[in-house]
């Protein structure tokens, strides 16, 4: 089956989760967006009647007559048909449960420069920005740490919510590189986990590609050396 994958095409947002499973997997998959009238057909299938109901926001993804929202649920409707999760029904609902975790976890990165509402500019928002990231930074990004390293086990077969780590590894080290470098020794599995992931032969041609668009200051992730401690 050839996916189609609807997601803003300046950013990894969201949608990266989404896109290095199927990178990883080798699915043959369409990132619309990129392609050229690809905004247009994004925006014109949201609202189509044919959807019925429409996805809330992208990213979204098509197969075949079924359309999939939220990162977390395109995952695990791609989990078990891309050998990316487990297959009894327990560790699919396990890794479910991690997915939904770092989503929780994504949301309060977002939040730290965005502290008090997604239409207001980062600018407007500098001081109370700064007090969020304080507490991201010395509370809530440890327990979250704290919590992912104590469930990792080395001898687990690999899955998306594994792949999704990683991706969380690699914009919390774009966002926060200072404050990174300072927890991360204390965190062996999850560093392991992310290096591992880095080398599976897929993903580490993707990575090195032009289709892995660079962080920048639109994404979630985004680089404020006063947001850094």
């Amino acid at each position: 089956m050839r996916y189609e994958l609807y997601y803003w095409p300046m950013i990894q947002g969201r949608g990266e989760f989404v896109r290095l499973a199927l990178e990883d997997a080798g699915a043959d998959y369409v990132d619309v967006a990129r392609r050229a009238g690809g905004m247009d057909k994004m925006v014109k299938l949201m609202a189509s009647p044919r959807l019925d109901p429409p996805p809330f926001a992208p990213p979204f993804l098509r197969a075949g007559e079924l359309v999939v929202a939220q990162t977390a649920n395109i995952l695990l409707f791609l989990g078990a048909r891309l050998g990316l999760a487990p297959k009894n029904e327990a560790g699919r609902l396990w890794v479910h449960q991690l997915q939904l975790t770092i989503a929780d976890w994504l949301l309060e990165v977002h939040d730290v420069h965005h502290p008090i509402g997604a239409g207001l500019y980062y600018e407007q928002q500098k001081r109370e920005a700064r007090r969020r990231a304080a507490d991201f930074r010395d509370a809530r990004l440890p327990k979250f740490l704290d919590y992912f390293e104590s469930v990792l086990e080395s001898d687990t077969a690999l899955h998306y919510a594994h792949l999704s780590l990683f991706q969380m590894v690699e914009g919390l080290r774009y966002a926060f590189p200072r404050a990174m470098k300072r927890l991360e020794p204390e965190y062996p599995r999850l560093v392991q986990l992310h290096d591992r992931v880095s080398r599976r032969p897929r993903l580490r041609k993707y990575l090195a590609s032009k289709r892995r668009l660079p962080f920048n200051r639109q994404g979630i992730f985004r680089h404020y050396p006063e947001l850094d401690g």
